[in-house]
């Protein structure tokens, strides 16, 4: 139990939503329009928590403004809607790029030999209780909520993958007995998604997803909540693995129009 926190929460939850918040939230997050409304309600219960826990910080000159911040809470937050009261307790940080950065990074090969090279970003989840993100990645990738990207459920989605200290694509499910089903469905789907992709055939999820389990998962999240309909329809046992994840049902609220024409393409 956490008597001090608890009541510090229940002290946030009781304050108003601001309304500038509200209007942060039309303008850079239009996924909250198709939430029902008592999904709605609580999703600004969960920011308003989230940004009085969770710290904030500018890299490479950004000037954090409450419009960076309250953007990417509300999203970190779908993710959480209805898992309990765990605000990503590993996570202590969100680390904020103007645009896409670069990291270098060092790989040993297997012959020994170490390769340095630069790659650039647009987010990552760290397994030492930070994420970090390009705002102007977050922002493009709210502002469609159809086109199956988005940085930050994505990073969160691995925030979520690493609570049991192991990036490989399985969290920590709400019941033991979820394990068998989810070890089956999204095997299956990442070794279908690789197949795909090695013949060149067009895929509904991105092909990063076909990286490692832990991107699949990660991928998979941004189609689940960004393209419901077509994760359904072409893959309903991993929609189904989601659904019971998430305990959530995006195709139940969100309008199809856009996303049906993509599929006729």
């Amino acid at each position: 139990m956490h008597p001090f926190r608890d009541a510090r929460r229940r002290r946030l939850s009781a304050r108003p939503f601001p309304p500038e918040w509200d209007r942060i939230l039309e303008r850079n997050f239009p996924l909250d329009r198709a939430l029902p409304a008592a999904d709605r309600a609580e999703l600004r219960r969960r920011v308003r928590i989230f940004l009085a826990e969770k710290h904030f910080e500018g890299a490479g000159g950004l000037d954090l403004t409450e419009e960076i911040r309250v953007t990417i809470a509300a999203q970190a937050c779908l993710l959480l809607l209805h898992r309990g009261e765990d605000f990503y307790p590993r996570l202590d940080s969100i680390i904020v790029y103007p645009a896409a950065y670069r990291v270098r990074t060092i790989e040993r090969s297997a012959d020994g030999v170490v390769h340095e090279r630069d790659q650039v970003r647009l987010g990552e989840a760290w397994n030492t209780g930070a994420v970090v993100l390009s705002w102007e990645d977050v922002r493009y990738g709210a502002a469609d909520l159809h086109d199956g990207h988005n940085v930050v459920l994505h990073e969160f989605a691995h925030q979520l993958d690493l609570e049991n200290n192991a990036a490989d694509g399985a969290p920590e499910l709400p019941r033991r007995s979820m394990y068998v089903a989810w070890a089956r469905v999204l095997g299956h789907e990442y070794e279908q998604l690789r197949h795909e992709i090695e013949r060149g055939h067009r895929t509904l999820m991105d092909a990063y997803g076909a990286t490692n389990p832990a991107e699949f998962f990660a991928v998979a999240t941004e189609t689940f909540f960004e393209r419901p309909h077509a994760l359904r329809e072409k893959h309903p046992e991993l929609y189904d693995q989601l659904s019971r994840f998430y305990a959530q049902d995006p195709v139940s609220w969100v309008a199809s129009s856009r996303e049906d024409s993509c599929n006729s393409e």
